[in-house]
């Protein structure tokens, strides 16, 4: 019974915090915080949603005592805590390939031979200049990355753990009182 108590406990706050931490991901903020804004605006959403990938790497399971929160992804632990990374040779031709991916999909005028003066283009210019500013760095120089945490101790997470438990605790009040004192005291 107490076994089975302690599993029912974590098994529903194990439910409701990855829920809840899903859910950080739709409000663009942990919890009440709100992430920072990015330099560059993104047209396919916030820059923890471009692709979806971390939202749905994030996993959970119940051991012994304790719930563990993982992502299989590497920057994962990065955008949570935050952090620097050393440019890479690697990273720089990474940088410089999606300068040219955007460069290249600019609109050009036939007549002038130069860019055209859209939106489009306006958007493509200001993040291909932050790809090449991106690829002009050195190698061996740091890139700091805000933490954008979206899984931690939080007070919300607090008063859900404190729900979900006076929920099982009261379930336990009144599983006593069915088994034990309506059949020991009947009237």
């Amino acid at each position: 019974m107490e076994q089975n108590f302690l599993k029912n406990i974590l098994s529903d706050i194990r439910v409701e915090l990855t829920e809840e931490f899903d859910r950080n991901f739709e409000r663009k903020a942990f919890f009440d915080r709100p992430w920072d804004e990015v330099k560059i605006p993104n047209k396919r959403g916030s820059l923890m949603m471009r692709t979806g990938k971390l939202r749905r790497s994030i996993r959970s399971q119940i051991m012994a005592d304790a719930i563990r929160f993982t992502s299989s992804l590497p920057y994962a632990n990065i955008q949570n805590e935050g952090g620097t990374i050393v440019v890479t040779r690697k990273m720089q031709k990474f940088f410089w390939a999606m300068y040219y991916s955007l460069a290249g999909r600019m609109v050009y005028s036939v007549k002038t031979k130069s860019a055209t003066n859209t939106k489009r283009n306006k958007a493509l210019t200001v993040e291909a200049q932050y790809w090449k500013a991106m690829a002009l760095k050195k190698v061996g120089s740091r890139i700091i990355i805000r933490s954008r945490r979206f899984i931690g101790a939080h007070t919300q997470v607090d008063i859900l753990v404190t729900k979900v438990c006076d929920s099982n605790f009261k379930e336990l009040d009144n599983y006593i009182k069915d088994k034990f004192i309506s059949k020991n005291f009947k009237t």
